[in-house]
């Protein structure tokens, strides 16, 4: 049974701090299933959620009892840095990758509650395949937020988290993503596909945690687009939930507007050039074990070395001499 994979030496917890409290979170990479391991794109979602809870959008006074579904789950981080934030969460994800994510909400749930729960919503697991009819009338749409990280890494994933974001959604709805480009031609049929169907918006750096960000790991915020005669109340709403993450430069550079397809090359190309300083970097020091342990890296920046290299050894191809 997938639940006994719990208890094995594979099966480790990953601490994270987050808004005062203390989270554990287990793990299975070595599981068939990429649920079981927490991605960078969701430490980034949390750690921005709580660099801007302080007032705003994301203060607990405006997120207090908001309904939030969280798609493609895994191990559920993303959706308590919601509940944190007073919100009420579904986290959904497959019936293989459920026990590891009820085991999450139930031991940080049970944390939180015995430390500091004032601000604490509520959380919940529940299965959740993408298009299925009886699942998604199950979670009782519509709701607030649908949020996601790291739920889009092939191209036959996006036609149905597209309808399924339809079928969760009402008008009011926001939907924010953290993702991180690992294929160019993904991302760009991602962007083409969200940009058609909602009011798309990119959050700059300045407004990410000063640590947990990278430029290959974007957030974005988004509202469903609304139909001509709905006009300009709803506009008015859905530009109200993005500027507030937003300055007055970023304004300038919208997705959707003149300098989208520059913005986005700039992003990839960004990626490029991250990956070849690494590369250049390992050729000079002659030993990549020695330069990870001289240079002494924090938890972040040893997760995005190991990172670039899993990119970098998908073009290695071993054969048998």
């Amino acid at each position: 049974m997938e639940s006994e994979r719990l208890n094995l030496p594979t099966t480790f917890s990953m601490s994270l701090e987050v808004m005062g409290h203390e989270l554990q979170f287990s793990q299975d990479p070595n599981s068939k299933h990429l649920g079981t391991t927490v991605w960078d794109a969701s430490l980034v979602f949390i750690k921005f959620l709580e660099k801007n809870c302080r007032r705003g959008r994301f203060s607990p006074s405006k997120l207090k009892g908001k309904r939030v579904i969280e798609l493609g789950a895994g191990c559920g981080v993303a959706g308590f840095g919601m509940a944190l934030l007073g919100c009420d969460v579904v986290t959904t994800d497959q019936k293989e990758v459920l026990p590891l994510l009820r085991r999450n909400v139930e031991r940080n749930t049970s944390m939180i509650l015995q430390s500091n729960p004032d601000s604490f919503g509520s959380i919940k697991a529940a299965e959740l395949s993408w298009g299925n009819e009886d699942d998604i009338r199950a979670v009782g749409p519509p709701f607030d937020y649908i949020i996601g990280t790291d739920v889009v890494y092939a191209e036959h994933l996006l036609e149905p988290l597209l309808q399924t974001i339809f079928a969760l959604s009402g008008p009011k709805t926001t939907i924010m993503v953290g993702y991180e480009i690992r294929s160019t031609s993904v991302h760009e049929q991602m962007l083409n596909m969200w940009k058609q169907n909602f009011n798309l918006k990119i959050v700059p750096s300045s407004k990410m945690d000063d640590t947990y960000q990278h430029p290959s790991i974007q957030l974005f915020i988004m509202g469903i687009k609304p139909q001509a005669e709905t006009t300009e109340k709803t506009s008015k709403e859905i530009a109200q939930t993005t500027d507030e993450v937003e300055t007055n430069q970023d304004r300038d550079q919208n997705v959707g507007g003149s300098n989208e397809s520059e913005q986005d090359a700039e992003v990839v190309e960004k990626v490029k050039e991250d990956d070849a300083e690494v590369v250049e970097k390992e050729k000079e020091d002659g030993d990549t074990v020695t330069t990870l342990t001289n240079a002494k890296l924090s938890d972040w920046e040893a997760r995005r070395c190991g990172s670039i290299a899993a990119r970098l050894l998908q073009d290695v191809k071993i054969t048998n001499s």
